[in-house]
């Protein structure tokens, strides 16, 4: 048994002592108590006109009760605080603090962008009130449009291209002409959130902590929050709602949500009352999931044709749909949480944002990768070397494929790993070297692959990106 698993295990044994620690809503009950008879008292006094004997009464007689009261809340909270403590003695001891591997902080100038992302990350997890102080603490009072401004200006320019095809009366016309100027005033002042970041201004001012300060902020994630818990309870409605009123963002992405959500809707209705739970009416069953599919569908018809028609021919083994062509179509095993997944990730998509939260990205990546790190610094200290390297790690992090956002090339001859100033190249025999090796390997303007006996010119070797 290794060291790493028998604290793993020590660990273990205390947070599960913390877990079988009595809560505190008894103390909290109690508390709620003494308030409650303190109250009691003050009235008494105060009905009794400030009468010196009914308060000396008054106080004498719970003086008893709230001592015994405070005694009890005193030992509910040394028994909680004597496993906490026992918990952090035990990660002191297992996991004991040490040096990062580099003497620089490279985050330590980038306070901001730090207390961005944790605020990011409490407003994305529906933490709205710590989000709120959490930002009143740290904002630096800056007067920078906030994120409210932005989403709303992208609301009515939304609303007003949903519009567009519909006949306008001469006197909107004219309203419109009016406030030609306005509009143009607050196209230079306001910007979406998506828009603001591909520009650059909007992107520092979403760096601003004060920025983040936005009640619409709050309501879209409380909005993502409640489908979100509609799709768990098997409601698709909510969610479907949503994505039809923001079709043209997302067609305009390529997404195919809408779909997803509402061929979902059918095989769900398909399966009947006895699965989805639904009252048993012309509504439910393969009839309500025909009847819907005639109703919806239609706006798919041109897109997902080869879709749709095999949930209709499902019609035809409705009685035996498990043994037919079209079963693994309606198997809803991991159906709700991919739909979760795409949800979550197409909302934040519209708000500017990555599907997870950059916090938690990062904070994992970096517990994966720092062991390894400081293992590698440990042993190179051994050896009288330093790492100096800066544009590359001096070995892989062994990430899970969805951490790995950009693909690493390392050349096969010099066994370096290519960067913006040594990129990779592709020599007309089609094998790739680093541009460092190109160059070592020419002579004049020709060289020879490496490779193969293939020869060529500089100017043939093509910059590819990875």
């Amino acid at each position: 048994m290794t060291a790493q698993t028998t604290a793993m295990e020590a660990l273990q044994k205390e947070l599960g002592r913390l877990n079988r620690a009595p809560g505190l809503s008894a103390t909290v009950d109690r508390v709620d108590k003494i308030i409650e008879m303190l109250t009691s008292v003050k009235d008494q006094i105060v009905q009794s006109g400030m009468d010196t004997h009914v308060a000396s009464m008054s106080i004498t007689r719970i003086q008893n009760p709230i001592k015994s009261t405070f005694e009890k809340i005193n030992d509910d909270l040394k028994g909680v605080t004597a496993t906490q403590r026992k918990l952090g003695k035990t990660l002191d001891k297992h996991f004991p603090l040490k040096d990062l591997p580099s003497e620089h902080d490279a985050m330590a100038d980038q306070e901001s962008l730090i207390n961005r992302a944790i605020s990011m990350h409490l407003l994305r997890e529906g933490q709205f009130s710590v989000a709120s102080t959490f930002i009143e603490e740290t904002g630096d009072g800056a007067t920078l449009e906030n994120v409210n401004t932005a989403i709303e200006c992208q609301d009515q320019v939304s609303a007003s291209d949903n519009y567009d095809d519909e006949p306008m009366d001469e006197d909107r016309d004219d309203d419109d002409e009016d406030d030609d100027d306005d509009d143009d005033d607050d196209e230079d002042e306001y910007m979406s959130p998506l828009e603001g970041v591909a520009t650059g201004l909007g992107f520092r001012q979403l760096q601003n902590i004060s920025s983040l300060q936005s009640h619409e902020l709050e309501a879209k994630f409380s909005q993502m929050y409640t489908i979100l818990q509609d799709i768990k309870s098997r409601n698709l409605l909510s969610a479907i709602e949503w994505a039809r009123s923001n079709s043209v963002e997302l067609e305009a992405r390529g997404s195919n949500l809408e779909f997803e959500l509402s061929r979902l809707q059918y095989v769900w209705l398909f399966k009947g009352p006895r699965v989805n739970g639904l009252p048993d009416n012309e509504l439910n069953g393969t009839a309500g999931a025909l009847l819907y599919a005639q109703q919806n569908f239609w706006r798919f018809g041109n897109r997902y044709i080869g879709e749709i028609q095999q949930l209709a021919n499902a019609q035809i083994y409705a009685r035996n749909l498990s043994e037919s062509p079209y079963r693994h179509i309606f198997s809803t095993e991991t159906a709700f949480a991919d739909v979760a997944s795409s949800f979550t990730r197409e909302f934040c998509s519209l708000l500017g944002l990555s599907a997870e939260s950059p916090l938690y990205i990062a904070v994992t990546a970096g517990a994966l990768a720092l062991p390894l790190l400081i293992k590698y610094q440990q042993a190179t200290r051994a050896k009288g070397t330093e790492w100096t390297t800066t544009n590359e790690l001096a070995f892989e992090t062994p990430l899970p494929e969805r951490m790995l956002y950009h693909s690493i090339f390392v050349c096969p001859v010099s066994k370096e790993q290519t960067t913006e100033q040594n990129p990779p190249m592709m020599i007309p025999c089609g094998h790739v070297l680093a541009k460092e090796t190109l160059q070592r390997l020419l002579k004049g303007t020709r060289f020879k692959c490496p490779y193969c006996p293939a020869e060529g010119l500089e100017k043939d070797a093509r910059r590819i990106m990875i």
